[in-house]
């Protein structure tokens, strides 16, 4: 039965019973407008000839009056001259026989469809607690959904870039398959399979894919489903839930973001006997619980591990931990050919070329670049996705849409466009720097204005040089905009590129050991996970005394980047500006082009293309491998508002 219906008929029998009690229990004199009145005055009316009509039932006498409408209704107690006196004041006499209802059929309904009622109610709730989860009084049943072919099959071919993760995946696969074959040897199949990962590297379709390969039932749930308001309400869900799995074994129980029910126990604020901690008892004890030929395995996925709770990780719960990182160039290329499997594409697309310009990038940022290509060349009416929209879309995904709407004065476009000069020249002459892909004097996101900088490949550490270096290019814009417009001129504009040099000259500082006067000791806070994976009162490990010479080693370090960006740009004043004219007069530069300009060349470019123009990539074919993404050197800061 549909919902909607279901719960207009419980409505329904709700008002039916209210009525039906309200008639049971509502006394005759209000069930009419009849009043009641003794049989001494309704003898005086009759004697004073007010009396018009009377109907006699039984004892029952009922009437009107000669002046008035109104009725009346009274009770004989047996007077058998009632009748004479009424024909002497010419009374209009009517007599029916005694009856008071109760022996009809709508006497017995109204008397017995109250507990009629009362008994459907009660059969009602006591169906739907007997059912699945989500209606009434069904708190403890688990939310755990069955995915079957209808929801699609995935398997290994649908996930890319993730071979290792695979690879390990693979003897869960095998053992659903064939348990046989691990038992007769006396092996046990690990109970518990943990992935972690950042967000968006394909956890979830990671686990979707072992059970499509094995070909058995997949319980997907997620780590807040367990918990509620009511007490006892996450144990109950996995008990049931436990014993929904027994029954369909062998089966993979899959549960996402773990870390919402399996942080450590005694970490809140509130105490440790909470409603979380019961149900990750609860989870502890069914994981242990289950016997091994149960065939039971049971998956799960966090971006937190540091989070869960050590009992949790321990051999015989999930004792394999899966991880699942972002993938490299190989993985990137990989996981492109999955997303463009049903997209028309030009002779004129890479996808080694794109693969090399996204560092960084996860499965789900990866698709997000193809339909984000699909959408523009659908928009510019084109009839295959060519790499113009690639590119189009990988900046707007690493830098934000433009805002060409932005309304700017030509005095804020000259500020802004000798500030990423500023920025772009020192990322060409510093000594260890990633080559430049873009810059734009367009707005885009908050920025006013924006240097990308793409790593030559994925990069899993950072030099001291590389390090003096992007402190150096961070200072340009602040350094270029005092050499235009003088020291009393200069913006708020730099203030994310101070935030983000203070950042990294404090890591420096205090977590990688490049301050010879502090040494290689890691200063800090305590971060310690209390609460929500944060501490809620951090305390310092410092003394007084170290924290005022990690400011002083900090400012060092910023005071030598700007020296160096203020040496470098008096150097190349005439590249510098050259840049900021271009910048001014295209808005929108790529690597090769900036470069053409530097050199004294005009970019050439297709006038007769109204697209923005297809930018080469500045990445080369190799280098080193990076573990973050790119991230934009320098960006022109709007001015606050007064």
């Amino acid at each position: 039965m549909n919902p909607n219906y279901r719960n207009l008929a419980l409505w329904a029998i709700i008002a039916v019973l209210l009525i039906a009690l309200f008639n049971l229990f509502q006394t005759p004199q209000t069930r009419g407008a009849a009043s009641d009145v003794p049989y001494s005055q309704f003898l005086q009316d009759v004697a004073a000839g007010r009396v018009k009509t009377v109907t006699i039932a039984g004892a029952r006498i009922s009437g009107t009056y000669t002046d008035t409408s109104t009725g009346f209704q009274t009770y004989s107690p047996g007077d058998p001259s009632l009748v004479s006196r009424l024909q002497d004041k010419n009374v209009t006499i009517n007599a029916r026989p005694e009856s008071d209802g109760s022996n009809s059929l709508f006497g017995y309904l109204i008397s017995w469809l109250p507990m009629i009622l009362i008994l459907g109610v009660w059969i009602f709730f006591m169906r739907q607690m007997q059912s699945g989860s989500g209606r009434a009084m069904g708190f403890g049943k688990s939310k755990a959904k069955l995915l079957t072919e209808a929801h699609g099959r995935v398997t290994f071919q649908d996930v890319a870039g993730v071979d290792e993760a695979k690879q390990d995946l693979e003897e869960i696969v095998e053992f659903l398959r064939d348990p046989q074959k691990f038992q007769r040897l006396g092996g046990k199949i690990p109970r518990g399979v943990l992935l972690v990962g950042p967000p968006g590297t394909g956890k979830t379709l990671l686990a979707r894919s072992v059970a499509g390969e094995a070909n058995v039932p997949f319980f997907t749930i997620s780590g807040s489903d367990f918990v509620e308001m009511f007490v006892g309400v996450g144990a109950s869900r996995v008990r049931d839930m436990f014993d929904q799995a027994k029954k369909n074994a062998p089966c993979i129980i899959f549960i996402d973001e773990i870390d919402a029910v399996g942080r450590h126990r005694g970490a809140g604020l509130g105490g440790g006997n909470d409603e979380r901690e019961q149900t990750l008892n609860q989870l502890l004890v069914e994981m242990d619980g289950f016997e091994s030929n149960e065939s039971i395995i049971l998956i799960a996925a966090t971006n937190r591990p540091d989070v869960l709770d050590p009992a949790l990780l321990r051999p015989g719960r999930f004792d394999r931990q899966v991880v699942v990182p972002n993938p490299d160039i190989v993985g990137r290329e990989k996981i492109l050919k999955v997303h463009v499997r049903n997209v028309p594409l030009a002779p004129n697309v890479d996808l080694k070329v794109i693969a090399r310009g996204t560092p960084g990038f996860s499965g789900a940022d990866l698709m997000n670049l193809v339909n984000e290509s699909a959408l523009m060349a659908a928009r510019r009416n084109k009839r295959l996705v060519t790499m113009a929209e690639f590119e189009d879309a990988k900046d707007k995904i690493m830098m934000g849409a433009e805002r060409r709407s932005s309304a700017m004065t030509q005095a804020e476009k000259e500020l802004t466009a000798y500030h990423e000069a500023g920025h772009a020249i020192l990322a060409l002459n510093v000594p260890s720097a990633d080559p430049l892909h873009k810059a734009t004097i367009i707005p885009r996101g908050r920025a006013l204005g924006m240097v990308m900088q793409l790593p030559e490949g994925d990069r899993y550490s950072m030099s001291y040089k590389y390090m003096i270096s992007r402190l150096a290019i961070m200072m340009g814009g602040r350094v270029a905009e005092e050499f235009k417009f003088g020291k009393e001129n200069i913006t708020s504009g730099a203030s994310s590129d101070i935030e983000q040099a203070t950042k990294l000259a404090r890591a420096m500082v205090t977590r990688w050991g490049f301050s010879d006067k502090l040494g290689h000791v890691a200063y800090g806070d305590n971060q310690e996970e209390v609460f929500l994976g944060h501490s809620v009162a951090r305390t310092q490990n410092v003394s007084e005394e170290t924290a005022q010479i990690i400011d002083a080693e900090v400012r060092r370090l910023i005071d030598e980047a700007y020296s160096t960006a203020k040496s470098i740009l008096t150097k190349k004043k005439k590249e510098w500006i050259a840049l900021a004219q271009g910048l001014l007069e295209y808005e929108t530069l790529s690597g090769e082009e900036i470069k053409q300009l530097i050199a004294g060349h005009k970019p050439a470019r297709d006038l007769g293309d109204d697209t923005p123009p297809s930018r080469g990539s500045a990445v080369p074919k190799s280098g080193s491998r990076r573990k973050k993404g790119p991230e934009p050197e320098g960006g022109m800061e709007p001015q606050p508002s007064s």
